[in-house]
Order: C-alpha cells, then structure tokens, then sequence
C-alpha cells in the first residue's frame, strides 16, 4: 500500500476534547491510517491511502465536525499544451507530484488550470516550477490585472510563430507539389494514364532536392512535435506530437534511405511528410483561434470596465484611472458615461441601462439611496455616486471571476472522453505497427505497407475528444454570462437539462417581495368625509387621493410594511403629506392620529368594532380583496369608514410568462411558500402553477424537496432568501435570484442576475442546447476515429467496389481529415453563441 501525509492547518479548536474530535472524525475516512493533531501549531498530519481516500473527504469529514481546513483556488495560463494527453499530463503532475494540492484540474479549451489547494502548504512557484518540469509553461506576471494582458500577449506571440512557421512549410511543400505535378504530367504524356503507378518514383536530382526543401519542414516547421514528443515519452505517456513526430519521421527518414541508394525501388515520400505537418501545422492555427471565440464573452466582459472616473474632491472634479479610485470617494456621471464602479447613489436621478451584466432590457430608473452596478450605461440625468467597491470587489469583476472558475470546471460527461484520451494513443500506436506488418504479410510490399501504417498515425485525432465538452462548455457559459445567467460550475450547467419539476419561492421569487398598494376603494359620496367639494359623482378621483393623503399621513409616524406601503403610495403620485397628531400604534389593529383635524383610524376589522366605527357597506368590498390574497386596511376619518385599501405582495411583472415558458418546454412547476392557503391558492391562479405547498416552515423546504425527489422527479430550487439556502442546497440544481441575499447565491449552482424569472427557461434552454452540442461533438470525435482509423489501416482493400483511393488511403488526405476533425468540433461549439433563448 503506498501512503501519503497531508499537513491541513485546523481552525477552530480550543481544547485537547477538540484535538480528539479532529483525529477521530479523520479517522473515519476510508484509507485513512493515521491521523495526528499538534494543538500547539495547530495542524493535523493525515496519513493516508492515495487509492481509497482523497484529501478533499477527510476536509468534508473535518468540517462536518465543526472545524474550519483553510483553503484557497488559484488559476494558471498553461502554454504547450497540443491534446487532451497533455491536459492529463498536467493534471497528474499537480495532484499526484505537488504536496499540498487538493485538486488540480486543466481546461484545454481556456488553456488554464484551477488548482485548488492548502495555503503555506504549497506555493504557485512550487506549481509553475512541477508543471515547467512536465514539459510546459506558465504564463507569469505580477499581478492579476497585468496576467491577463501577458497571458493575451503570450498567446498572440504563439500564434505568430506558428503562423511563421506554417507560411515557411507551405511555400516550400508548394515547391514539392508544383515540381511533383510537373513531373506526373510529364510522365502521363510519355507513358500514358494506364501507367500513373509509377508516379512517386523521382530521379536522383529531384529526390536530392526533395529533401533539401523537405528538411526545413521537418526540422524547423515540425520542431514543435519533437520537443512534445520528448517531453511527453519523458513524462511517461504518449500525445498527439508522438503520432505526428512518428509518422512524418517515418515518410521522410524512409525516403532518405531511398535517395541514398539503401532500397532499390526508388518511392520517396518527402513532399508527403512536409505536406502532413503543413496541414497540421494549419489545423492547430485554425483551431487556436476558434478557441479563442468559445471565450469572446467573457473577453468582452472584461473590455466593459471603465478605464477612467470622474471624482469629485474639495468641490473640484478630476478624473483619475480606474485603478486609483477607492471605496469612498465621490463619482461623478454623466449622461451616456459607464458607471466606473459599484457604489450608491447621493445625488440626482436617472436611468440606467444594466441590459449587459442582468439581461434586462429596459432601462432601471435610480434615486438618491438606489445602488449601481460598475460598467452599467447612465443614460439621462447627472448621477453622483459614492463608491463602495471597486478593483477585483466590483460585481463585474466577481462576475468574470466566478465564470472564469466555472469554466474551468469539468462536466460529468467529459469523464468518458478523458478515459478514452488516456489509452488512445498508445493505441493508435499499435494498431499502426499491426497494420504494418498485416499487410507487409500479405505480400503487398514493404513501401504500400508503410504507406498504410503512416495514414494511421497521422489521421488518428485525440483533440478532438479533448475539444469536444470544454469548448461547448465555455461558448455556453459565455452565452449565459451576457444574458445574465451564471453559473457556478460545469455539473450544474450540465444538471439543467435533466431537469422536470421547477419549485419557485412565492416572496421575491414570484412576487415583489414588499407590499404594495392595489386598491383603494371609496364608501358612497354621501358618507365621505370632505367639506366644500361635489361628491356626487363616484368617478371623480379627488376623493380617492384625499383619502390616501390621509391614510399615508397618518402612517407617517408607523414603520410597520403595511404603512410603508401606503406611505410609497402617496408619495408616487406626488400627495403633499401632513404631520400626524397624537400618532397612536395599537398592536394587534392597526394606527390611530389626527391628521389637518380629522381623527384618522387606519387597521383591521377589529379596530374598527373597537371603536365603534360604521361601515358604511364596505365589508363586501373588504372580503372580495381578502379573497384576492390581499390584506384588507380599513381607513376611518372622523368615525365613519371611508374607504379599505388593499395591499399586496404583488406578483411580478413577467412572473406569469416565465411559468408559461416553463410549461411550454414541459416542466411542472411547484409554488413552495410560508404563506397560508388562501393566499398561495390566490397567487397560483395568477400565474397557473401546477402545484401549491403552502404553510411550509422555513426549515421544511428541504424536505419538501427531498419528498418530491423521492418521487424520482429532478428538482429544481429558485430562491432569494436566507431560508431559501438549505432547499438550494438539496435541490438537483439550485437557482438563486440575484436581487436576493448572498447566501442563496453562494449555495445555488446557477444565479440570475436580474430579478426576472424569465431567467430560469433561458438558463435550462441554453444547458439542453449545450448539453446538445456536446453529444454532437462526442458523436463526431468518437465516430471520426472509429471509422477513418480502419479505413487509413486498410480494411476497405477488401471491398473490390470501392475506389483505389480509399483502398489505400494516402497519408496527404489522413492529415487533411486530421486537421478537419477538431476545427469542426470548436466549430459546432461556436454555433452554441447564436442560440436563441
């Protein structure tokens, strides 16, 4: 049994009972041998069977026993990677070669590595150092902000050279194809076409200068692949370069025996294998810029952040660069200006446009006290803002960071595909030697034999089965980030699609989630209070705004919702409001004061018996608003009803089109709320839910969750409170509004940044058509090697309908497919950037 040791740094112990507790629960964790806890420097040695247990359970286990195990996630560009072999190589590096790692994980679509691991126990030196060892880079800077202007430069001088490099190998396999056609035109025109067999024999001077145009292509055009190909044999294992290197030194190494007089039938190959690594050469160029657009969104969203601000200090405004602006400090914007930072407003009003961090459309109205989000558009008034975050705090720098690290992340499907990757070369290795001697066997000569062997080697393609999940993965994620849709990993992008019964919390997730005025309704003219003024129409509006200066008035002095409600009310519709007299709240009913002389009662059914207040047949009119889920206010004024004003928790605007979104791609949807019967059967009618479960206790959610998951249903939380967190966490998938407390959105697997539910049907349709495009791409990268692989080694020669061409594939047409296969892969990726959601 090989055994390890992890040092974790221990959190939270205060005794020697806490020691004991620490090495115990360790302890529990299967493969765990040892476990030994210093007090004094506060560190556990765990020792422990690399094959049964990983570091991150025996964390889990010391957490759930109520302890803190410190850990931090660090990103890092790789460069050299060509393959998913070199994915492998650099994760195995990190996790089983660096003590102090907990998880190291590559993307080779991004090119970056997430590593996950114990901070003082590991440094990223310690990392870039293990990881340059496999044969790779680092891109270095030295700070956040400045890698990711090296990391662009980096790749843009990779891409250069490249580029370079397969402009060298065109020109001169140009040369070897011209001279090659001149020389088969010729030998037609002499011999006839019946005689084309014989076209690959060149006389000595054409083979001498074959091999001097071929040479630089071989050695400075396909360098790149030996040193891979080393590299990688060093490090125990076998990518794409050893096929490359293998198969282009066999055509041009053979052909130099054949100049050189060593075997005697005169068939070069050296415009072959120049041709094969120009393609190739080709193919990765096409392929690194493809891979550039899957992450053009989130490329973008960086290029949102403002260069400079506008402050204002000692009543003189200055701009200053981005950088330098701190929490505090007073902003200054302009109409059509971004906003440069997070902050809230301490000045003016205006209209501000935040369609590219939420999705939203229209333009969001702000007022002194309204916070704003950096990047987002100002659009009509002066806004001065006094910041609150700024540099890597901002929204939109939490935004690319969680994105970044959610792209980064690996999907469950990947897992079959990183199986194959791992055996596949070697594979393709042997069944290319048993092609060789299968056919040398059957007598068709060593040069068709050897033809055959290269053909499979070159059209052997591992990239595409490595491109296939991470560059629909990050093309989706992008997709998502600019329609407002986060999320936090690959498995919860990928869960989406499973999905068929969505459970909505009713406050602030289908609702408002404040009270809002809906109704005022009036008792007879006759019966209303005011002086002086014509009453006998019902359908003048000055009594209803009287009545509602009134009410708000009076509830000037309440800060009870309701009467924060009302108060909102009048104030929107521009009422002057009075100073309240002898302001009274009496608990249980409601609020009594005068108000410009009047006595004003304002509260429940009970108030108004209590004081013996006439109804002036209201109480109909109350009962039909309580029937619509509405709670019933009556107001008095001087010891007659006058009115009863209802007030809600208002359904949101969209909340009914999202649920039928819902229902149109056939999902049912649950309403899971606190809120008695009544009212939950009122606000389901609205919006036709499927199912209600009202009354439910804060702490019931998850096990309602929990029964419906029983049932074999997958089950979808949306939620925007603190009490939403645990059904979060026990749902399949977990959707936290992003108007709502952190809590939820630390515990959700996706979060919308709008309030709007129109977010959860966009998030589901964009994981099915991710979820589609990778199948797709599996399927071909799987299909593509299946059958070209057999066809290169030979099997069609014994189809006698089939032309000579696929009966003995050339090596010049397998590099062609080769270099096809994984352009098409990020190519169906990409497409994923037009989806209508």
């Amino acid at each position: 049994m090989t055994t390890k040791q992890l040092t974790l740094p221990i959190i939270g112990m205060t005794c020697a009972n806490c020691v004991a507790s620490v090495e115990r629960n360790a302890k529990k964790v299967s493969g765990v041998s040892e476990a030994v806890v210093n007090f004094s420097t506060e560190k556990a040695t765990i020792s422990y069977d690399p094959a049964q247990a990983k570091p991150q359970e025996v964390i889990a286990k010391i957490e759930r026993a109520g302890f803190q195990v410190p850990t931090t996630t660090l990103e890092l560009a790789i460069t050299g990677m060509t393959c998913a072999n070199c994915v492998n190589t650099v994760e195995r590096t990190l996790n089983k070669k660096v003590s102090g790692i907990l998880e190291g994980t590559v993307n080779f679509a991004t090119e970056k590595a997430t590593v996950s691991y114990i901070p003082g126990a590991v440094s990223r030196a310690d990392m870039v150092s293990a990881i340059e060892r496999a044969g790779f880079g680092v891109v270095q800077a030295e700070s956040p902000e400045a890698l990711v202007d090296a990391e662009k430069l980096a790749r843009e001088a990779e891409v250069r050279n490249q580029t370079r490099k397969f402009w060298v190998g065109a020109f001169l396999s140009a040369i070897m194809f011209w001279i090659a056609h001149s020389k088969l035109m010729m030998f037609v025109m002499t011999n006839g076409l019946e005689m084309t067999s014989g076209l690959e024999v060149y006389d000595l001077p054409t083979n001498l200068l074959f091999w001097a145009l071929a040479t630089p292509v071989q050695f400075y055009v396909g360098w790149d692949y030996y040193v891979g190909a080393y590299k990688s044999l060093r490090n125990k294992t076998a990518n794409m370069d050893v096929l490359v290197a293998l198969a282009t030194s066999v055509a041009y190494f053979f052909s130099v025996v054949v100049t050189l007089g060593f075997i005697g039938d005169g068939h070069t190959y050296f415009e072959t294998s120049a041709v094969i690594i120009t393609l190739i050469k080709l193919g990765k160029l096409l392929e690194a810029r493809a891979k550039g657009k899957t992450s053009e969104a989130i490329k973008s969203l960086m290029g949102l952040q403002a260069k400079t601000a506008r402050i204002e200090r000692d009543g003189q405004e200055f701009d200053i660069p981005i950088e330098q602006v701190e929490a505090g400090n007073r902003v200054i914007v302009r109409p059509g200006e971004k906003i440069p930072v997070d902050g809230v407003v301490i000045g003016g009003r205006s209209a501000v446009d935040e369609a590219l961090l939420t999705g939203e459309s229209l333009p969001v109205d702000k007022q002194v006290g309204d916070s704003v989000i950096g990047t987002t558009l100002n659009k009509q008034g002066v806004l001065k803002i006094e910041a609150t975050n700024v540099g890597r705090d901002t929204a939109l720098a939490q935004i690319i960071r969680l994105v970044e690290q959610a792209q980064g992340s690996k999907a469950p499907i990947q897992a079959l595909a990183d199986k194959v990757s791992a055996v596949f070369v070697p594979a393709v290795i042997t069944i290319a030697l048993l092609t060789f001697f299968f056919w040398l066997g059957m007598g068709v000569g060593f040069t068709s034999a050897l033809v055959r062997m290269v053909a499979v080697l070159v059209i052997a393609c591992p990239c595409a089965l490595g491109l296939a999940t991470p560059t629909a993965i990050v093309t989706g994620m992008g997709k998502g980030a600019s329609q407002g849709i986060l999320f936090k990993n690959s498995a919860a992008l990928e869960l989406a699609h499973k999905l068929d019964t969505i459970v909505l919390d009713k406050t602030g997730t289908i609702t408002k989630g404040e009270p809002t005025l809906t109704d005022l309704r009036i008792s007879p003219p006759s019966n209303s209070p005011q002086k002086g003024e014509d009453k006998s129409s019902g359908r003048d509006n000055q009594p209803d705004e009287e009545l509602l200066r009134y009410a708000a008035s009076a509830e000037r002095g309440s800060e009870h919702p309701l009467g924060e409600a009302i108060v909102r009310a009048a104030q929107s519709r521009g009422l002057t409001l009075s100073d309240p007299h002898g302001f009274q709240a009496i608990a249980g009913h409601g609020i009594s004061a005068t108000v410009e002389g009047h006595a004003v009662l304002l509260g429940n059914l009970r108030l108004m018996e209590r004081e013996h207040v006439h109804l002036n047949g209201l109480t109909e009119q109350a009962e039909q608003l309580q029937n619509e889920a509405k709670t019933a206010m009556w107001l008095a004024v001087d010891g007659q009803a006058a009115a009863v004003i209802g007030v809600a928790d208002t359904i949101k605007e969209n909340s009914a089109k999202a649920i039928t979104a819902l229902h149109d791609m056939n999902l049912r949807v649950v309403m899971l709320t606190g809120d008695n019967e009544a009212t939950a059967q009122a606000i389901a009618a609205q919006v036709k839910l499927d199912e209600v479960l009202a009354e439910v206790l804060p702490g019931d959610k998850s096990a309602h969750v929990v029964q419906l998951q029983e049932q074999g249903q997958q089950v979808a939380m949306v939620g925007d409170g603190i009490n939403d967190a645990p059904a979060l966490a026990q749902a399949d998938v977990g959707i936290a509004i992003g108007t709502g407390a952190d809590v939820a959105m630390e515990t959700a697997g996706i979060t919308l940044m709008s309030g709007d539910l129109r977010g959860v049907s966009k998030a589901i349709k964009l994981s099915r058509a991710t979820m589609r495009t990778i199948k797709q791409n599996l399927f071909w990268a799987f299909a593509y090697n299946v059958i070209l692989i057999p066809t290169a080694a030979g099997v069609l020669a014994f189809v006698p309908s089939m032309p000579s061409y696929l009966q003995e594939l050339h090596p010049i047409a397998a590099a062609l497919a080769m270099a096809f296969s994984s352009i098409s892969v990020v190519s169906n990726s990409l497409r994923l950037r037009m989806v209508r959601l």
